[in-house]
């Protein structure tokens, strides 16, 4: 899978699932400060990780992960 597509389905499902302002998707964007993810919305992500991209998150790996681009980088880590 390309590196585009991933991001394409990434702010997908960030507009349409999370219900997150198109605006505010950007890759610096900081996935709590910036574009208000919580651990609920985490569960969410999990689900809709394994159902789009075909693999489970695991949260240990998650948890160096601050930014859009670097959660798109270990999306493409684990499709490659």
């Amino acid at each position: 899978m390309e590196r585009k597509e991933i991001e394409e389905k990434v702010r997908e499902f960030l507009i349409d699932d999370l219900e997150i302002e198109e605006d505010k998707i950007a890759p610096a964007a900081k996935l709590k400060d910036d574009l208000g993810i919580d651990s609920l919305d985490f569960v969410d992500i999990v689900v809709i990780v394994e159902k789009k991209f075909g693999f489970k998150i695991k949260p240990e790996e998650m948890a160096g992960i601050t930014t859009l681009e670097e959660f798109c980088d270990y999306i493409q880590s684990k499709v490659g």
